[in-house]
């Protein structure tokens, strides 16, 4: 997963489809792996607002999240992330697919993830607190399945076959209970984002399969 205190940088106008895909996905993971701080906000400050990946369909969800974003400070959006997500006992939202798959926390879905992640020679990381089916865990593998140099695993079959089993059955769902809740600002700007970015790349996908 992305970790909160590493900077992130924006694609270049140059920079590939591919490379852009890779960088949308880590952003993704690391806005809902926790709030973002200063230093990820003065690039947001300072960030195009045309949509990093080609394509209209993004353009509108991007500039609303870069103008959430240059609007919140950092502890408000912590206060929004900790209201959302955090809290004593069950949160407002849930972040891990399980529970949108299954309606419990840590069951056969998860199973199902670390036997994949597994065959892709993965593992968790003993130092997060979170399950590898948290939003941010598995972006950051689809990151990984785009960018990552060893092309016999991080190529577009296994990007198709970890999209249609870990993503695209649960985050629209994730995104629908961000919405529906009335203390979510910036935070229901990034769910429209992810919304239409994995909208975007189930229709990739399915172009794929034609």
């Amino acid at each position: 997963m992305s970790d909160p205190a590493q900077p992130l940088s924006f694609a270049a106008a140059d920079d590939s489809e591919e490379l852009a895909r890779a960088e949308l996905y880590g952003l993704l993971a690391r806005l809902w792996l926790a709030p973002p701080d200063a230093a990820l906000l003065a690039q947001f400050a300072v960030a195009v607002t045309e949509a990093p990946q080609p394509g209209g369909f993004l353009e509108a969800p991007w500039q609303a999240l870069v103008a959430a974003l240059r609007a919140a400070s950092p502890r408000e959006l912590a206060e929004e992330y900790d209201a959302l997500f955090g809290g004593v006992g069950k949160p407002e939202v849930f972040l891990y697919g399980s529970y949108y798959l299954s309606g419990f926390l840590n069951e056969k879905p998860l199973a199902a993830l670390r036997a994949d992640l597994a065959r892709l020679g993965l593992a968790r990381d003993e130092r997060r607190g979170e399950t590898e089916d948290h939003v941010a865990g598995v972006f950051e593998v689809m990151r990984w399945l785009i960018a990552g140099d060893d092309a016999a695993v991080c190529n577009l079959e296994q990007q198709r076959r970890f999209f249609r089993a870990h993503v695209q059955p649960w985050i629209e769902k994730l995104c629908d209970a961000v919405e529906a809740q009335p203390r979510a600002q910036a935070y229901r700007t990034l769910a429209g984002l992810t919304r239409a970015f994995v909208q975007v790349e189930t229709q990739g996908f399915d172009l794929l399969e034609q």
